[in-house]
This record gives structure tokens, sequence and C-alpha cells, in this order.
């Protein structure tokens, strides 16, 4: 006799990818009861922990729940296939993916394309968002996969890194750094600084001149990495952007110049994220795999 259903099991497994109870609620569009009600029959029913449960924190897995949840995913996939054997095998399986709005110009369109190429059975769609819009739709369950920058990610997340990326200074021709190969954001801080307006953007280019024990001087939040090269390239001060534009000009036809900042405390890892540190469902796992191999 079966004591354990499949519903009970989607339902742990949910738990697992999302982390926390509320997150696959929504996910699944269940109440928070219904799910901990299963969780606690499924665990019952075993006779052990699937999770460890701390107050304020994320729940992260035992090794019996991985191993659980693991085998729990391989049978609702078979369970899935064996329920569509019948039908003209149109059912659609949807991939959500999610990008940093700085890094879409660069990264989305060839992420896409990759995606779609290898996993044509796939409905794949997005969504390009600030770092706390990316960060609510992992958690709400909105968003599968984003690639962003590892700011502000907790051990609620799980992240892959795809490369480390640095910062680039950008400046009018005529400037007196606009000689140099490399810069250091020691060099850069004796001119007013054009920042993102982007909140945690610029909290974090803030935070880099605190460790250096320096506070700059802010001319500009500016809208979009664009807005910044323009006022730069104006003379109103020195854009500093994890951005790296290739053009050799501002939108309205001004020379620019763009050289790296050399220090190591400013390099940042560019990630593949996802919410919940349970074993991950096997498309997000092959998109994974795939975003993984493209962008390393």
């Amino acid at each position: 006799m079966l004591y354990v259903t499949l519903r009970q099991y989607e339902y742990v497994c949910a738990i697992g990818r999302h982390g926390s109870l509320s997150a696959a609620a929504l996910h699944l569009n269940v109440s928070q009861p219904a799910l901990s009600n299963a969780l606690t029959r499924v665990e019952d029913q075993l006779g052990y922990p699937l999770f460890i449960r701390k107050r304020g924190a994320a729940m992260a897995l035992t090794p019996q729940g991985r191993s659980f949840i693991e085998n729990a995913e391989a049978l609702l996939t078979r369970a899935a296939r064996l329920e569509n054997s019948g039908t003209d095998g149109t059912a659609t399986t949807r991939l959500r993916l999610g990008c940093f709005d700085d890094l879409a110009p660069f990264l989305l369109a060839k992420a896409l394309h990759s995606l779609r190429q290898n996993m044509p059975e796939v409905d794949i769609t997005y969504r390009v968002d600030e770092f706390q819009g990316l960060i609510s739709g992992l958690v709400n369950g909105e968003i599968d996969l984003a690639l962003t920058y590892g700011l502000t990610l907790d051990a609620a997340f799980s992240t892959t890194t795809l490369f480390t990326n640095r910062p680039i200074a950008v400046m009018t021709k005529g400037h007196p750094l606009a000689n140099r190969a490399q810069v250091s954001l020691q060099d850069v801080m004796a001119y007013p600084l054009i920042l993102s307006n982007e909140g945690l953007s610029a909290q974090h280019f803030l935070s880099l001149f605190r460790q250096l024990g320096q506070n700059p001087n802010v001319a500009h939040r500016a809208a979009s990495p664009e807005i910044q090269r323009s006022l730069a390239a104006h003379g109103e001060g020195v854009a500093i952007s994890y951005a790296n534009i290739p053009a050799k000009t501002s939108y309205d036809g001004m020379p620019l110049v763009s050289i790296p900042v050399s220090d190591e405390i400013a390099a940042e890892p560019v990630v593949v994220a996802r919410h919940g540190t349970g074993p991950m469902d096997p498309h997000s796992e092959k998109a994974q795999h795939i975003l993984t191999g493209l962008m390393t």
C-alpha cells in the first residue's frame, strides 16, 4: 500500500527547491499549512527529518532529505511522462530566466539563444530587473534561474560563478587619467564620481571606498549606464560601472575612454542563482549546465 501521494512528493520537492514553506506555497499557489501538513506526513512515514529547521533561516536539507528529494524528483518526472504518454506530446514545460538589467545587453540574448537551441521542448521566458526585483522573483517562485551579481545573495540561495567582472572607470578623452592602462579606486577618488542610482549598486561602490577609508564626492546618480557615460563625456566626473560598453563615444557622439579598475576588492562574480539549497528540477539543472558552459 502507498502511504505517500504524488502530490505530497511534489510539495516536499518544492520546499527543497525554494528553501522555505512560504516561497514553495507561492510557487505552487497553495497554502503554507497544506505544505507543512504534507511535509509532516512524509517525515512521519519515513521516520526521519528531511529538513533542518532554524528560526529565521532557510530550511536546509538533511543528507537523508537530499537523497529522498533526488529520488522523488525522478519519480515525479517518470509519473509525468506516464501521464502524458497517451497525449499528443504537446505538454509544455516552462523555464523562467531572470537577468540583472546592466548585464542583460551583454548576456541575455546569448543565453536565450543557447537555451532555446539546446532545450527546444521547454518554453523559456525571461525577466530583466534590478537586484531587489530579481531576489523577490526568485524567492516568490516567479523566476527559476537568474543571471546576476553575487551581491546580497545569502545562504538561502545557491549560486554558480560564471565569471568574475571588474568595474570600468569612464571619462572624457582629455581627462588627466585618460592615458593610463588601469586606475585604482584611490586614483579616481580625486574627481567627482558618477554612480548608478540603483540602490544596491551605488551602496556596493560606496562600501568599496569605505574599505579604503575614503568618502568620495558623488556628483551624479544616473538612471542607466548610458546616462553615466554621457555625463562623463561632458566632463561631469568619472563614471564607475561594471557595464563595460565597447563603444568609444556616448550616445550623443562625444568621445570617451574606458579604463579597468585594478583593485582586487572590486572584482565581483557574475553568477547563475536560484532560491533554495535542495536538488534542482531536471530542466533547471540542464539550463544551469548550459549557462555555465556558455559563459565560462
